[in-house]
């Protein structure tokens, strides 16, 4: 089993963008308040269900914009199979929640990366210009750079978080989809968020009203990147990402909301 997707399916399906960017998101001009958001990671593989990592989402107020900052790691049963210590920071606009910066530290397995993302806007259009730095001969060492663009919107694994929060699936139709550009430090790729329906969920016992979503991923040509992945997001005014799940070449991951501050 690989610990990497595990870890990959948390940071891109928690996944920020208002009205003016998503086209669609929620019109309020308020700020969202200060949050941290903490998560388990469980493998589930037949009769085995084991925690295989943890994540904490935290969102502060910069002097000029949002600041956002994720950081997962594997459990120490987990390390002797594949280390992940990852670290995602992000800057967000307060005017409308588009994001301005993003940056990936990834420790997995023997490999270290560090993949920075700035962005620029003209018009409705936007580039991204990202640099991959990896770990080589003893230093971090510039391996790629390259420019992303899209026609409109866009946004990257760390904000993803909030659009998807954003989102008015109150007024979807069941079988509704929302798509947008999504920029890694190496790729552009589409994300379309499958609208399920309204659901109950248990979350460790508590039964919850929830959205329930599909993540896909193609790219340009329309062809797949990755697995689906599904996410249920609270019915309320917070929209907080309850519980989110991705298939692994053995088994599955489930990642479970288990506190917020």
């Amino acid at each position: 089993m690989r610990i990497r997707p595990l870890v990959t399916a948390l940071i891109i399906s928690l996944a920020a963008l208002s009205a003016v960017a998503a086209g669609h998101a929620s019109t309020s001009n308020s700020r969202m308040p200060e949050e941290t958001l903490s998560y388990k990671v469980m493998f589930k593989w037949g009769l085995i269900n084991k925690q295989a990592g943890s994540a904490t989402l935290t969102l502060k107020h910069g002097r000029d914009n949002y600041i956002a900052t994720m950081a997962a790691a594997s459990e120490p049963w987990a390390d002797k199979i594949y280390r992940v210590r990852d670290t995602l920071n992000g800057h967000m606009s307060y005017r409308n929640m588009e994001p301005l910066f993003y940056e990936k530290i990834a420790n997995e397995g023997a490999e270290r990366k560090h993949d920075v993302v700035t962005y620029s806007r003209k018009g409705n259009g936007t580039t991204a210009k990202c640099t991959r730095k990896v770990f080589k001969k003893g230093e971090l060492r510039v391996d790629e750079q390259r420019e992303l663009a899209s026609e409109g919107a866009a946004i990257d694994m760390l904000n993803s978080f909030y659009y998807m929060r954003r989102l008015p699936f109150e007024k979807w139709e069941k079988g509704h989809v929302e798509s947008i550009d999504i920029f890694s430090g190496k790729r552009k790729e589409l994300l379309s968020i499958k609208y399920d329906g309204k659901t109950k969920l248990d979350v460790d016992g508590t039964e919850r009203e929830a959205y329930h979503i599909t993540f896909i991923f193609t790219s340009g040509g329309g062809k797949k990147t990755s697995d689906d992945m599904e996410a249920w997001i609270s019915a309320d005014d917070e929209r907080l990402p309850l519980r989110l799940e991705g298939k692994l070449p053995v088994g599955k991951v489930h990642c479970i909301l288990t506190g917020r501050k």
